[in-house]
């Protein structure tokens, strides 16, 4: 696949998905996002992929936002289409079955911050600043941010950074539970690499469930997630894999999972 804004690369089950713009600081336009499309399709149907590790080429930004160019155009009609695509984008990665890691190497603003949030998991280094700054533009964050935000970090957290639309340090973020791990710029990708082959490790449809389990048990009251968990966990009791599984560990040795 031919991309002009973004990179795929993929070794050793992890697909490697970088955003290619560093002149504007990976700043996401439409374009950018449709080729976002494409690769997590791809990589939702490849079965030899495992684990996606989301980051932004150069030094200095992840993804700093939207492109205000063509945000600046944007009329009552198109402005909910506009952003109807970019949740179908940012749904796609949040449910795409396999962890996705964002690897945030800078800033992380508006947009930016909410794939991050779209993503499995967050990884930060030490010069990361996230940001929902829209309101600045005027707008309100139209990606997730009003709603995976709160979820996130709690509504008092989710309101400040909303309606102020000031930047936090990746040692804030680390604080209110928005960002994982603070890591050394260098080992931010390392760092992911090794989480990745734990997961790796583990048995596909085992860790497809259980984040099916948690995303969807999100949006459920106590008593349906722990409905949805008892179903997928009967589920994966029919797997080959769980018995697999359960045999190698009473036989002392390494499991081989198939995703079956």
């Amino acid at each position: 696949m031919n991309f002009e804004n973004i990179l795929l690369e993929k070794k050793n089950a992890i697909a490697y998905v970088t955003v290619n713009r560093p002149k504007v600081l990976n700043a996401l336009n439409m374009a950018t996002m449709e080729e976002l499309r494409a690769a997590f399709h791809d990589i939702k149907n490849d079965k030899g992929i495992r684990v996606v590790i989301f980051t932004g080429a150069g030094e200095k930004a992840f993804i700093a936002g939207a492109d205000i160019s063509e945000l600046a155009k944007q009329d009552a009609v198109t402005g909910k289409e506009y952003t109807h695509r970019g949740q179908n984008v940012l749904n796609l990665i949040e449910n795409l079955g396999k962890p996705v890691i964002a690897c945030i190497n800078g800033f992380a603003l508006g947009g930016g911050c909410e794939i991050a949030l779209a993503c499995t998991m967050r990884l930060a280094s030490e010069n990361a600043k996230l940001g929902q700054p829209e309101v600045n533009l005027g707008i309100i964050p139209g990606y997730g941010g009003t709603q995976r935000l709160p979820r996130l970090v709690g509504k008092g957290m989710a309101m400040q950074m909303v309606l102020a639309g000031e930047m936090i340090t990746a040692q804030e973020a680390h604080r209110i539970g928005l960002v994982n791990e603070v890591t050394a710029a260098a080992e931010l990708i390392p760092r992911a690499e090794a989480i990745a082959a734990k997961i790796i490790a583990n048995a596909p449809l085992a860790v497809q469930y259980a984040m099916e389990a948690v995303n969807k048990g999100m949006e459920m009251t106590l008593s349906e997630g722990l409905y949805l968990e008892a179903v997928l966990f009967g589920v994966a009791c029919a797997t080959e894999d769980k018995k697999e599984g359960t045999t190698a560990f009473l036989e002392k040795r390494a499991a081989v999972f198939k995703g079956k």
